[in-house]
């Protein structure tokens, strides 16, 4: 890595309850340095000791979660920033893909009116099987408005100037706080894509969008009608509701996918 001052700064909010994953998810982050300058911030309860510990262990900024939500403890990240011109957000049991941050960083910075670049995403069980891949590359930016948002959140870099300006998260939102902010950022500027996989996502059954997936599809739906024009907004469940019944089947289908991995794992190497 070269001595430059850190140019992404990477939120990792956690509870500190799953120290295995969370082992994980740093190492994948120590492993971008190689490529990248970067500051990691670890927001997790001053009660977490073993996970403030691990995080301290991989050269984390802690910062205390305000216990308000997961938008709170991300904006509370976000406040960290000192030199970082990016930020990247990553669950405490996701995984970015080697070299991942270093090829969204590039993109970037290969286009100066660019505010986002993403790419695609491994959807992996608890083991780390592939379940599915997403990679919706450039269609996921044109059916944002209206569809499924198909940016998956680790495997997205976002200009931080450009976040600052809308005001970061929304604090009043639970599941679809990256999408709120996606279609935000999508009136500042441009959307990079690339289907090559820079995360992954793991996918279980505790996971705060797949175990409440009635609550954050209601969620996401009324965040894309309060960005649709006035006019619009009243025909909103034309296309809600095929967008609902599609992501319900995706998803079900991702768990099946999951579940049959999982079950030919050896129950030595169980987690």
């Amino acid at each position: 890595m070269t001595d430059t001052a850190p140019g992404i700064l990477v939120v990792l909010p956690t509870l500190g309850d799953r120290l295995e994953f969370l082992r994980e998810t740093l190492e994948s982050v120590a492993v971008q340095r190689s490529t990248v300058a970067l500051t990691l911030v670890v927001v997790s309860p001053p009660s977490a000791a073993e996970a403030r510990a691990l995080a301290e262990s991989y050269d984390a900024v802690l910062v205390d979660d305000p216990k308000l939500g997961i938008s709170a403890a991300i904006n509370c990240g976000l406040k960290a920033r000192t030199s970082e011109r990016y930020y990247a957000w990553i669950g405490d049991d996701d995984l970015f893909r080697p070299g991942g941050l270093a090829r969204l960083q590039g993109m970037l910075e290969s286009d100066a009116r660019a505010v986002v670049a993403y790419g695609a995403c491994d959807y992996v069980d608890p083991h780390g099987g592939i379940a599915w891949v997403s990679a919706a590359g450039r269609l996921a930016t044109f059916i944002l408005p209206f569809g499924p948002d198909l940016i998956p959140n680790p495997a997205a870099l976002i200009r931080f100037d450009d976040l600052e300006a809308i005001g970061g998260f929304d604090e009043s939102l639970r599941y679809a706080m990256d999408l709120d902010a996606f279609l935000s950022l999508r009136r500042r500027g441009r959307f990079l894509a690339t289907r090559e996989p820079v995360a992954a996502f793991r996918w279980h059954p505790d996971s705060l969008t797949v175990a409440n997936r009635r609550a954050s599809s209601a969620e996401s739906e009324a965040v894309k009608r309060a960005h649709l024009p006035k006019g619009l907004r009243p025909f909103s469940f034309l296309w809600d509701l095929p967008v609902r019944w599609a992501s319900r089947y995706a998803a079900s289908r991702v768990t099946a996918r999951a579940r049959a991995l999982a079950a030919t794992v050896p129950p030595g190497s169980r987690e």
